[in-house]
C-alpha cells in the first residue's frame, strides 16, 4: 500500500449471544472484559498507529439482530467496506447460511465477508483443520461472497487481532478480484495481469525466470533479497504442484501461475497483491491511469522527442525479440514484444504500419525502421508513446526516475526566418502537389521501395518515416507526410501548420497543369509563406514540358527570391540528395524563405575598415604626442 491512509469501514453481525461486542471490547482493552457489557458498544476508531496494519484507518460498528433494530443493522452494513459475520454454536452457524447470507444479498451489497467462528475455547471437541473443513468450507463454497475464516476466543484473547486484521486485509487486498473458489483457478484478469509481471522480469526473454532474475523481482516487489532457502522453496513448492516440470532453468510462465495460485489458495492473497501494486496495478487490475498517461505538456513552437534512455530502451527490445537475429521483426516477434500491451498503436495500424517505415527483403521492419517508427510516433502523439513505454516497462536511469525520462522537449522555434539551426533531430515535411505528381512514388523512394508504374490515388494522409544523414555527419529523422483529401482542412489548421517544419511544392516537370497547383495553393492559402519551403520538380527522368502557369518555376521561384526547384527522379539513385536538401532546410529553416532583395553587409570589409581608422588615429596621436615632447 502507499504512503496514502486508507479508510476501512468493519460491520460486525451475526446472532445475539456470539460475542459480537466481546470480540470488539477485547481487541481495544487487549484482555476479555468479564462484567456484563453494554449489548451494543458505541463506533469505535483505531487510527493507524495503534491498528493492526500501517496507514490503515479502522472503524469498527457494533450491531444488533434484534427485529426492531433491523433499520439500523441495515443502514451500518449499506455504510461498511467489509461484513464480519460472527457464530459461536451450531444454531448460529446454521443461521449464517440461512439467514444472514441471503441478507446481505438482499440488500445488493458488494463486499467481502469474513466469517468468524467464536468462543472457540468453549468448543468441546473438535481441532482448527476439522471446523474449517466441515462448517467454513461448504459455506464459502455456496457464498463466494465469504473472503476469509477464522476461529477465535474473545475470553482467552485468541485470534482477536487476527479476525480484524483479516477483515482489513479483505478490504486492502481482496481476493474476489484474483481467484475463483468455485473453479479453482485464478481469475482471468489476475492471470492476464500475471502474466504481464512474469514478461517484465523476464529480461532477456528466453522464459524463464532464472535465479538472478528472481532475485531482481524480489527486490522490485516487497523491497527485500531473497534468502537461498526461500528461492530453494519457492521451487520445491511449484515443482510438487506442477508434475513434471523442472524449475532447473528458473521459473517459466506456468510455474509462475501456479506459485501465485497457491498463493490465493493458502489466504496469502496479500502477497499477490503486493507484486501487482508493485507493477502499478488498481484494485479493478487495470493499470494506474497515472502511470499509463503521465503528465507532460509540450509547450507551443516545441516539440517531443525520445530521449538517450528511450531510444535504448527500444533498441534493447528490438534486439530481445530479433530470436533469429536476421535484422528484422517478423509477425511472431512482433506479436511477441507486444503482448503485455493492447496491441499495435491505433496510429500504427491506421498508417498500415510497417509500410510507413524501413523493413527488409522480406517485409519485416529493421532496427533502423523501428526507432524511426518510435520517433515519429514521440513526435505526433508523445503521450501514446508514453503510454506504451509503461506498457513495456520502461525503466529510468534514475531507480526512482519517471517515465517521461524516456522523453525529451526541444526547444522552442519561434523565428524559423533567423539564421541557425533549430535543436531538434525530428521534423516534419508536408509533401503538396496536384494528383499524380509522383508524391507516393516519392515517399516509397524515401524508404528504398522499388518504383511501381500503378497509379493509386492518395486518399488518407500518407505518412513515412527515415532516418536522413546531414552534412556533417549528423543525424536526424524527416517524417514526409503526403496530404491526400484532407489537404484543404489540414493547410486551413494553423495548429498543424505550426507543427510542420517544412513544406516540399512538388509538381510533375513532364506534365504542363502541374505546376499550376501550387500556385493556386498559394493563392488560396496565404498562411503558407509563413513556412519555409522547398520546390521540387518530379520526374525529371521524363521530357520537360512548358507548364500552363503565368509563371514558369524557375521564374516564379526567382520572382519570390527563392531557390529554383530541384530537379529529381526516383529512379535516380541521386533521389537521396533531396531528402538531405528537406531535412537540412527543415533544420535550417531560414534558408528555405524567400532571400533579401539587399544582401548583407560585408561584415570582415567593414571590420577591416574600422581597424585601419582605429591604426590611423593611432599613428597621428602618437606623431602629434612625439613632436609636442621634442617641442
Amino acid at each position: 500500500m502507499s504512503a496514502t491512509t486508507v479508510f476501512v469501514r468493519i460491520c460486525v453481525c451475526g446472532d445475539e449471544g456470539t460475542g459480537k461486542s466481546s470480540l470488539i471490547a477485547s481487541l481495544v482493552k487487549g484482555v476479555f472484559v468479564a462484567n456484563k457489557i453494554q449489548s451494543v458498544l458505541p463506533q469505535v476508531t483505531i487510527p493507524p498507529s495503534i491498528g493492526t496494519a500501517e496507514n490503515i484507518t479502522t472503524t469498527i460498528v457494533d450491531t444488533s439482530a434484534r427485529p426492531q433494530d433491523r433499520t439500523t443493522l441495515r443502514k451500518e452494513i449499506r455504510k461498511s467496506n467489509v461484513i464480519l459475520l460472527v457464530y459461536s454454536d451450531h444454531y448460529s452457524y446454521e443461521r449464517v447460511a440461512l439467514f444472514w447470507m441471503p441478507y446481505f444479498r438482499s440488500l445488493g451489497v458488494n463486499v467481502p465477508v469474513v466469517l468468524c467462528a467464536n468462543k472457540s475455547d468453549l468448543a468441546v471437541d473438535g481441532s482448527t483443520a476439522q471446523v474449517v473443513e466441515e462448517e467454513m468450507l461448504p459455506v464459502m463454497a455456496e457464498f463466494r461472497e465469504i473472503d476469509s475464516c477464522i476461529r477465535s476466543s474473545a475470553r482467552e484473547n485468541r485470534n482477536v487481532i487476527e479476525v480484524f486484521y483479516l477483515c482489513q486485509k479483505a478490504v486492502t487486498h481482496p481476493i474476489a478480484p484474483l481467484y475463483d473458489h468455485k473453479e479453482g483457478q485464478l481469475k482471468p484478469a489476475c492471470v492476464d495481469a500475471l502474466r504481464r509481471v512474469f514478461y517484465l522480469c523476464d529480461k532477456d526473454q528466453d522464459g524463464f525466470l532464472n535465479d538472478k532474475e528472481m532475485h531482481e523481482f524480489q527486490a522490485k516487489s516487497f523491497d527485500k533479497p531473497l534468502l537461498p532457502d526461500e528461492l530453494d522453496n519457492i521451487k520445491l513448492a511449484v515443482g510438487k504442484t506442477v508434475p513434471g516440470s523442472s524449475v532447473e532453468k528458473g521459473l517459466d510462465l506456468h510455474g509462475f501461475l501456479q506459485l501465485n495460485k497457491l498463493y490465493a489458495e493458502k489466504g496469502r492473497h496479500e502477497t499477490i497483491w503486493i507484486i501487482l501494486r508493485k507493477h502499478h496495478y488498481t484494485d479493478s487490475l487495470s493499470l494506474e491511469d497515472s502511470f499509463l498517461h503521465p503528465r507532460f505538456e509540450v509547450p507551443d513552437y516545441a516539440s517531443a522527442e525520445l530521449s538517450p534512455a528511450g531510444y535504448r530502451f527500444f533498441m534493447d527490445l528490438f534486439l530481445i525479440f530479433d530470436k533469429d537475429n536476421d535484422g528484422g521483426l517478423n509477425d511472431q516477434e512482433l506479436a511477441a514484444l507486444f503482448a503485455p500491451t493492447p496491441g499495435l498503436p491505433p496510429s500504427w495500424v491506421e498508417t498500415s504500419f510497417p509500410s510507413s517505415t524501413v523493413r527488409n527483403e522480406a517485409g519485416h521492419i529493421t532496427l533502423q525502421g523501428w526507432l524511426a517508427q518510435w520517433s515519429m510516433t514521440t513526435f505526433l502523439e508523445p503521450k501514446t508513446t508514453l503510454e506504451y513505454l509503461a506498457y513495456l516497462g520502461f525503466e529510468a536511469p534514475n531507480a526512482r526516475g519517471p517515465i517521461t525520462a524516456a522523453l525529451k522537449i526541444t526547444k522552442a522555434r519561434k523565428r524559423r526566418r533567423r539564421p541557425g539551426r533549430v535543436e531538434r533531430n525530428v521534423v516534419l515535411c508536408y509533401l503538396i502537389g496536384s494528383s499524380g505528381a509522383g508524391k507516393s512514388s516519392l515517399l516509397d523512394a524515401f524508404l528504398n521501395r522499388p518504383f511501381s508504374t500503378l497509379h493509386n490515388p492518395t486518399i488518407k494522409p500518407r505518412r513515412t518515416v527515415n532516418s536522413v544523414e546531414l552534412h556533417g555527419g549528423k543525424q536526424c529523422y524527416l517524417i514526409l507526410e503526403e496530404l491526400g483529401e484532407l489537404e484543404p482542412a489540414i493547410l486551413e489548421n494553423q495548429a498543424k501548420l505550426d507543427a510542420c517544419d517544412l513544406i516540399c511544392y512538388a509538381y510533375d516537370s513532364s506534365e504542363p497543369d502541374s505546376f499550376s497547383h501550387i500556385v493556386d495553393l498559394r493563392k488560396r492559402y496565404p498562411q503558407l509563406d509563413e513556412l519555409p519551403a522547398i520546390y521540387t520538380a518530379l520526374k525529371a527522368d521524363r521530357d520537360k514540358t512548358t507548364q500552363r502557369s503565368e509563371l514558369q518555376p524557375d521564374a516564379y521561384t526567382a520572382a519570390l527570391n527563392m531557390s529554383a526547384p530541384l530537379h529529381v527522379s526516383v529512379t535516380w539513385h541521386s533521389i537521396s540528395e533531396l531528402f538531405i536538401a528537406l531535412a537540412e532546410a527543415a533544420t535550417n529553416p531560414s534558408t528555405a524563405f524567400p532571400k533579401s532583395e539587399e544582401p548583407p553587409p560585408d561584415r570582415a570589409s567593414l571590420y577591416m575598415a574600422l581597424g585601419a581608422t582605429a591604426c590611423a588615429a593611432l599613428a597621428a596621436f602618437m606623431i602629434w604626442r612625439r613632436s609636442t615632447n621634442s617641442a
